[in-house]
């Protein structure tokens, strides 16, 4: 139930509202660099940043520097929010394919 002053979308509109988010999203994937698209994938596979900083011979510290650099190009606020956006690029990947 939506609160006074708060517009309700249908399932239509709300659907809209995603697919084009996800377009955002994966449009600003665009802007990162190498090493930070390999930290996204990471983040998608579930991996620490100990994990990450290990698979890519960096240093931890150096992670968390590309994370935070992420979260800013892509508009999200934190790691779920990565893994979300990573996850609707890797779908928007395998239907492009299709």
């Amino acid at each position: 139930m939506a609160k006074r002053g708060e517009r309700v979308l249908d399932k239509g509109n709300q659907s809209a509202a995603q697919t084009i988010g996800q377009a955002q999203a994966i449009a600003d994937i665009a802007q990162l660099t190498p090493t930070q698209l390999k930290v996204l994938e990471g983040v998608h596979l579930g991996l620490l940043n100990k994990q990450i900083a290990f698979n890519l011979g960096i240093a931890e510290a150096t992670v968390k520097a590309h994370m935070t650099a992420v979260m800013r190009k892509l508009k999200v606020r934190n790691r779920t929010q990565v893994a979300i956006v990573a996850q609707a690029h890797e779908l928007a990947r395998s239907n492009a394919v299709l």
